[in-house]
């Protein structure tokens, strides 16, 4: 299992059409292949900078090449879309995570 990790900051004006519009394209997302679960939060700790509201997305895929697969053929289109929508409204950052029994294992 992996945990791919998107963390947003939105501009407060644009936070409602942002909330919105993530819970379709969390949809979308799913239904790609090797997605098993996603779950949206709202960051509270550390508070968002002033001025933003702040979101993460854990989505949870079946292994490492599922996410290869999703990286290369459909983050692109996906991403550029909420480019297109909200501009420079917010900023995006990933992380990939893995159980700590599995990063823990020898080579």
């Amino acid at each position: 299992m992996i945990v791919y990790e998107v963390n947003v900051e939105v501009r407060t004006e644009a936070c409602a059409a942002y909330r919105a519009w993530l819970a379709g394209h969390v949809r979308e997302i799913l239904a790609l292949p090797g997605f098993v679960s996603a779950e949206i939060l709202e960051r509270c700790e550390p508070p968002p900078a002033e001025g933003t509201c702040a979101f993460t997305v854990q989505y949870r895929l079946v292994d490492e090449a599922a996410l290869r697969r999703y990286l290369d053929e459909d983050a692109p289109r996906l991403r550029a879309e909420g480019e297109r929508r909200f501009g420079d409204a917010f900023t995006a950052t990933r992380r990939v995570l893995v159980p700590a029994d599995v990063a823990q294992r020898p080579a």
